[in-house]
């Protein structure tokens, strides 16, 4: 502990595995190495075909490789404390480490959703203006758009660090996860934690959750164009090319949501609900979005066959 008149600050935290089966951590590990796999090498997948695939240099499959390094990044915060507390039970992790994992997370799930909606909004045009898609997203409005999802992230995230840094922190200096989370570290703190409160819920609000109601507007809009279309095919043609995209919005938002609910609200909530909903929220997503994107996008699968055959 580090003392300083009144002010104290843990020199690090302990972060946890999942609560009531830390004997079977080393057969947990498993399939969370299995996921891990699965994102690193699926999101890598999606990139190396995006780079090498002159026919995939579109709006559409830009915003499909910022979701892919997003994911990557998402993956390797969480993967070195995820995997040493399962294999080594190694549990401290120092203080500033910790507030800069945390500050990483939060920014890449920001970009993550900022990333969906402009893909919303490529789908949207493609849809509603086909013959202005190329005009209105030129590469170099993709690459502004990318520019501004991260300063958005990166700006709107910058006090957190400070905010937790300035808390008298008690007792406890154990995290209800194997990674750092704003809500998680500023519940340990014994002083008045309510601008940590109010503008983690300001930057919610104003950040995912305007995201999440603009990708909802998108959808009502393009369901609006794709109801005028003459034909039954058409309408279905249409709606095809955004069913993948539909399930990364689902993967990512639905366990987000319910992880600040829970965070917020649930203080009753079991202990392990409250893990399984933040692995789900940060390993499920990385790791499906490539199958998804594979399934369903056709332009994929055929890159993927071609550069297998070429090997």
């Amino acid at each position: 502990w580090e003392f300083n008149g009144s002010f104290y600050q843990p020199s690090a935290f302990l972060i946890k595995g999942i609560p009531g089966l830390e004997a079977l951590h080393h057969w947990i590990s498993i399939p969370f190495c299995a996921l891990y796999i699965i994102a690193l090498s699926g999101n890598c997948m999606i990139l190396f075909l995006i780079k090498k695939t002159p026919s995939l240099h579109e709006p559409m499959y830009y915003f499909l490789s910022m979701l892919a390094v997003t994911d990557l990044g998402l993956v390797l915060c969480t993967l070195p404390t995820t995997l040493g507390i399962f294999w080594f039970n190694v549990r401290r992790i120092g203080f500033d480490a910790c507030l800069t994992q945390m500050y990483f997370i939060h920014i890449l799930s920001f970009i993550e959703s900022s990333v969906l909606l402009a893909m919303a909004f490529d789908r949207f045009i493609a849809i509603s203006h086909p013959l202005r898609h190329p005009s209105i997203l030129t590469r170099t409005t993709v690459t502004k758009i990318g520019v501004a999802i991260l300063l958005r992230a990166v700006v709107s995230l910058l006090p957190l660090p400070f905010l937790l840094k300035r808390l008298t922190y008690c007792g406890k200096t154990e995290l209800s996860h194997s990674f750092c989370f704003h809500p998680d570290i500023m519940k340990l703190a014994c002083a008045d934690i309510k601008v940590n409160v109010l503008y983690g819920m300001i930057i919610l609000l104003s950040t995912v959750g305007m995201d999440f109601i603009f990708i909802v507007l998108s959808y009502i809009l393009i369901f609006k164009t794709v109801i005028r279309l003459a034909t039954k095919e058409e309408c279905l043609k249409a709606l095809n090319t955004c069913v993948s995209h539909i399930c990364a919005v689902l993967v990512f938002f639905i366990p987000m949501i319910g992880l600040s609910m829970i965070h917020r609200f649930g203080k009753n909530a079991p202990p392990l609900l409250n893990t399984l909903v933040a692995y789900t929220y940060l390993i499920i997503p990385p790791a499906l979005n490539p199958i998804i994107y594979s399934i369903k996008s056709s332009q994929i699968r055929e890159a993927l066959l071609r550069a297998l055959q070429r090997k």
